[in-house]
């Protein structure tokens, strides 16, 4: 089938056209010198063909939820949203380079490179979710790379709101990252379907392919959706990367829904849990504190959000006891409600303000209300866990614990015979033969730093001591 042409850039007061930039089923990007501030931009152009009034709705609903969104350090700024004199609407965008989908299949990325990319754009998805806004097509092509090589999440044009789809209504979807109850229209899409598209994501920017891609064989859309439907992720083959890696991946590309980290913050502490067993440097999970948000006055005027996320999330959670194999790391999941439609993003950048006099009482203000803040974060302690039962079962050792006052984001860290395991729940099962000793100790995660881990603890399959 022969690609279209673009078509011509419309006239957009204060910028002029340079060239096209890529070409779409539904609009054109292109490149534009904006005259004032002089710079070079991106805008995203709407085709004349397929806007329609409900077109239109979807584009600003695009443009208000990028707008929320983009001081998010890890999702794309817009700078405008308008409609030109032709009657096409268009979004003014930060200019980045090419997506990592042009660099990963040509060269394997570095393991630190990989996590950190892993950590930031779920910092990124966990803010959008917190907002109550799916992406639902998050892939390689979709994380650009800014002037500074920072990864950024770009095109929210077919997010969702969360709890505000039509279910009926037609999901686009990319099908090698897509989750398979995506791909069976078993759901329209979830939290835990966004923890197995970023997943994917990852495996594809370590493997140089996507993770059910046979090299050599048959992958047209209905083989992927057979292997993906089937499950069973194989692992990456790298000897670099670590088995721990290998499994956190797999668990958060499960097929079973439950199976999954019910958050995306599950997988990024995950992410960041190898980054330490490597003894690279962490990377920070940068997630928009809520606490500011809702401070913010008019937070909620001219809001796309339908329905919160957490209390729909909280209503569907269910603690369950998980057996990984041979006590290998997986990150334990507690189901979550599903999400629907309407997208957009936020971005958060240092600036420097020099405040007049006039302005002092304020900045004093400020200045007390961030360090009361950074006191009681930075000087809280993390809970310890302070007794680990072990009982015996038919071929394992079932290990539980109190909890010692988690909240909500922190995990617990479980290490097990050199390999650790992250999860939210008080039970950990460990599979093993009748006679085998099976020992762990539990340590709480909280912002990225393990605490302290308990006593070692130790049970015996027919027997626990």
């Amino acid at each position: 089938m022969a690609r279209r042409l673009p078509s011509d850039p419309p006239v957009i007061p204060g910028s002029s056209p340079v060239h096209v930039l890529g070409s779409g089923g539904f609009a054109d990007v292109f490149l534009y010198e904006q005259d004032m501030p002089r710079r070079q931009v991106a805008v995203k152009v709407l085709l004349d063909e397929v806007v329609d009034d409900r077109v239109r709705q979807m584009f600003q609903a695009e443009a208000n939820l990028m707008a929320r969104l983009s001081t998010h350090p890890s999702i794309l700024t817009v700078f405008q949203a308008s409609v030109a004199a032709d009657g096409r609407p268009y979004l003014v965008m930060e200019l980045c380079s090419s997506s990592l989908s042009e660099r990963y299949r040509r060269e394997p990325l570095p393991v630190s490179e990989v996590l950190s990319i892993g950590v930031r754009i779920g910092s990124a998805l966990e803010t959008a979710h917190r907002e109550g806004v799916l992406h639902r097509d998050v892939k390689p092509s979709n994380i650009l790379r800014t002037a500074y090589g920072n990864p950024v999440l770009s095109d929210f044009g077919i997010a969702a709101t969360i709890g505000g789809a039509d279910p009926n209504e037609p999901v686009g979807m990319s099908i090698p990252w897509s989750a398979p109850e995506v791909l069976a229209d078993e759901s329209t899409g979830s939290v835990q379907s966004e923890v197995y598209s970023l997943a994917a994501t990852v495996y594809s920017l370590l493997a140089g392919r996507s993770p059910f891609e046979v090299r050599g064989g048959k992958n047209g859309a209905a083989d992927l959706m057979a292997r993906i439907d089937k499950g069973g992720v194989p692992p990456i083959g790298r000897p670099d990367v670590p088995p721990s890696l290998d499994r956190l991946l797999a668990t958060a590309m499960s097929r079973r829904v439950a199976a999954r980290p019910s958050t995306v913050l599950e997988l990024v502490r995950g992410l960041q849990q190898v980054e330490a067993e490597l003894g690279l440097p962490q990377t920070a999970a940068e997630v928009a504190v809520e606490a500011w948000a809702t401070s913010m006055p008019g937070a909620d005027r001219d809001r796309t959000v339908v329905r919160e996320l957490l209390p729909q999330a909280r209503a569907g959670r269910r603690r369950r006891t998980r057996r990984p194999l041979q006590g290998g790391a997986s990150v334990g999941a507690q189901s979550v409600g599903t999400v629907h439609r309407t997208g957009s993003a936020t971005r958060t950048r240092s600036t420097v303000v020099w405040v007049a006099s006039a302005a002092a009482l304020v900045v004093v203000a400020l200045a007390v209300a961030t360090v009361l803040v950074v006191t009681r974060l930075g000087t809280a302690s993390i809970p310890v866990v302070a007794d680990v039962r072990a009982e015996s079962a038919q071929g394992a050792v079932s290990f539980s614990w109190d909890d010692p006052g988690v909240r909500p984001g922190d995990t617990y860290v479980i290490t097990s015979d050199g390999a650790t395991s992250q999860q939210t729940g008080t039970t950990f099962v460990v599979s093993g033969t009748p006679g085998d000793e099976e020992c762990i100790t539990v340590a709480v995660n909280r912002d990225g730093k393990t605490g302290t881990a308990s006593p070692e603890r130790c049970g015996t399959s027919g027997g626990a001591r």
